[in-house]
């Protein structure tokens, strides 16, 4: 199973929120390059790169962040955050992401999303669906739809996804377990897909029971900074 920890940016610097909450903002480093570096030398391969500012206001903002970890590590790095245009996504990969995180884009503008898929290839894109009480929420968590968690993922998996990361919203921050029965229900409906558990994470028996679950990857954050879970502990999974 994949490792994948979490660097949330505000304004350049590495923080977490919860449950999506900016006015719940936490600073635990100024300088994300170090805490990438960090992972990298504990074994860690990849990197899930988020900008929150640029979640906010609907623009990539902090590319030189990412172009800076992805200079000066050997990380596979995901980013999202922002990410509304053909520009965002060239800005992502231009400057050194491997896979352009997508979410609510797949909501609101589907048909846009696909023509990114047929320009740059479903494959580069890791697809977040975040999740209440199994209905896919949007907008920063705010906007809960109708649509079916299950009936989502079965949409993109035949437009060619094959990476796809699952955020129990109710969960994320909180640390207070994952929501592992809903992840061995979709990976029992989708057992092609490279499925990856996001949010609860609380300790190390939360990611061997997610890896028991099946999961391809658990993408950890809060846990980590908050020293529940030691990163070499993680490079031995």
């Amino acid at each position: 199973m994949e490792i994948i920890p979490a660097i949330d940016i505000i304004e350049g610097k590495c923080v977490r929120l919860t449950q999506g909450d900016y006015s719940q903002k936490k600073i635990y480093n100024e300088h994300p390059l170090e805490v990438a570096k960090q992972f990298e030398d504990a074994g860690l391969k990849r990197l899930h790169l988020v900008d929150l500012d640029g979640a906010r206001e609907g623009k990539v903002r902090n590319w030189k962040v990412l172009e800076a970890i992805a200079g000066k590590t050997e990380l596979v790095i995901d980013f999202g955050g922002g990410i509304k245009h053909e520009e965002d996504v060239r800005i992502v990969f231009n400057s050194g992401a491997a896979l352009a995180t997508v979410g609510s884009i797949a909501v609101k503008n589907e048909q846009e999303l696909v023509r990114w898929f047929s320009l740059f290839g479903a494959g580069l894109f890791l697809l977040g669906a975040d999740v209440k009480e199994e209905k896919i929420a949007i907008a920063g968590w705010v906007e809960t739809t109708d649509i079916w968690v299950y009936d989502f993922i079965e949409n993109f998996v035949q437009q060619g996804v094959k990476q796809l990361f699952c955020t129990d919203v109710s969960k994320d921050g909180k640390l207070e377990g994952p929501s592992t029965e809903l992840y061995k229900n979709i990976i029992q409906k989708f057992p092609a897909l490279h499925f990856i558990a996001s949010g609860g994470v609380s300790s190390i028996d939360d990611v061997y029971a997610l890896r028991d679950a099946g999961c391809s990857g658990v993408i950890i954050g809060k846990a980590i900074y908050e020293g529940r879970i030691r990163i070499e502990e993680l490079g031995r999974v």
